[in-house]
């Protein structure tokens, strides 16, 4: 069952599209507002990815200091026939290797999710950059002129 509220929800849209409709030049400045502010989101999402992107390197760049200790240590630790610290040592040395590789798939993720935020954010500065009504619609309906002119050569010149 439809609240009171769906149903003025659906009428205002309805309104909304009829008056878009009738003034092309407001849908194209709707449709140009709605493009600003999705790009400013991107490049507030870029920014958080730089930033969380930073932090996963220096994280695994901690994460590799502490992998070298422990190998240093396990090393000292078999010297000295520690076997069983040693074994201790090599079992958390593997812990930090998992942990490594999932800092790396993470940040690997990060540069996908960033690729996409780039790319989202190239297309809408293209986009932006077309002059209104240069669309494919509008290159469409030149094409379809174009043809019609070519047509009615033909026939004068027969």
């Amino acid at each position: 069952m439809a609240s009171w509220f769906d149903d003025l929800e659906a009428r205002l849209n309805q309104q909304l599209d009829a008056f878009l409709q009738a003034n092309p030049a407001q849908q194209t400045r709707l449709e140009q507002q709605e493009a600003r502010e999705r790009q400013l989101q991107l490049g507030r999402t870029r920014q958080q990815l730089q930033l969380q992107a930073e932090q996963q390197r220096q994280g695994l760049l901690a994460l590799a200091a502490d992998i070298r200790q422990w190998q240093q240590r396990s090393t000292k630790a078999r010297e000295a026939g520690a076997t069983a610290l040693a074994e201790r040592a090599e079992a958390h040395l593997a812990t930090l290797m998992l942990q490594g590789r999932q800092r790396w798939q993470q940040l690997s993720e990060l540069g996908a999710r960033f690729a996409g935020v780039d790319a989202e954010l190239e297309q809408l500065r293209t986009a932006a950059a077309r002059p209104p009504g240069s669309g494919l619609d509008a290159d469409w309906a030149a094409f379809e002129a174009e043809q019609e002119l070519q047509q009615l050569k033909r026939r004068q010149q027969r």
